[in-house]
């Protein structure tokens, strides 16, 4: 399976964050499969967004869960990343991963991210 992130490089503060997953070479409905959401930065490491299931059904870190929206298009294979008023410390790397059975970790198989820097 190969992930794909895209989205813009640069976001203004207070704006809304979308990154979508392209998915290739596997079904996003696969049961038991998860697709995730995960960040990077040097202040704040690894940090899991959340992730959506194959039934469709969300989970979201507490701390982010009322920033964020992860929703999905079966017809075209992408998974999308809503992160609301952004400030410049959601300034990361964002990856988005499969997880072969849990939707928190581990998750083995990750694009290769996408830098996206917040700022004015």
């Amino acid at each position: 399976v190969q992930l794909q992130e895209s989205g813009p490089g640069l976001v203004k503060p207070s704006q809304t964050l979308s990154l979508t997953c392209s998915v290739i070479g596997g079904s996003i409905t696969t049961e038991k499969h998860y697709y995730g959401w995960i960040r990077q930065s040097p202040r704040q490491g690894l940090e899991w967004m959340g992730a959506i299931g194959s039934s469709g059904r969300t989970y979201y870190s507490p701390s982010q869960k009322s920033r964020t929206s992860i929703s999905r298009d079966t017809y075209n294979n992408r998974v999308t990343l809503e992160l609301r008023s952004v400030t410049p410390e959601d300034t990361a790397v964002y990856y988005c991963a499969r997880s072969l059975g849990n939707y928190y970790w581990p998750y083995e198989h990750w694009g290769q991210g996408t830098q996206v820097t917040v700022s004015s």
